[in-house]
């Protein structure tokens, strides 16, 4: 049996396998959402709009994944994660990221604010 990684696409390029996920049973492509995110950390890969597609099928399940990201230090990666998933999820999982966001906007550090996530993350709350 096939790995959870080895079902992932392997370049920015590999909108097949995109497809092939998206036609995965939602208990499969569960187990691949953490690797799924990835593949967003820049929306210009051609592959990251269909990721994106079908992470936004997943609200309630993506929170933890997206809090990992969001803890990270990553701060361009988080740019990506909130203007293109956050803002997108419904309010109920959207809420489970009021703290992060309150922080940000009250408090966003000097990469944060470089980022302009302090914007993206006032406009969020807005949302709630």
């Amino acid at each position: 049996m096939e790995g959870v990684k080895d079902l992932l696409p392997r370049h920015k390029h590999d909108t097949e396998r995109v497809e092939m996920i998206s036609k995965m049973s939602r208990d499969k492509i569960v187990q691949l959402l953490p690797g799924l995110l990835e593949w967003i950390q820049d929306i210009n890969w051609p592959v990251a709009p269909s990721v994106l597609k079908i992470l936004l099928t997943f609200p309630e399940e993506i929170v933890p994944h997206v809090q990992d990201v969001l803890y990270s230090d990553d701060d361009n990666w988080k740019w990506y994660i909130l203007h293109f998933l956050v803002i997108e999820l419904p309010a109920e999982s959207k809420i489970q990221f009021k703290e992060y966001l309150a922080r940000v906007v009250e408090n966003p550090t000097q990469n944060e604010h470089g980022e302009e996530l302090d914007e993206i993350a006032k406009e969020i709350l807005e949302t709630l």
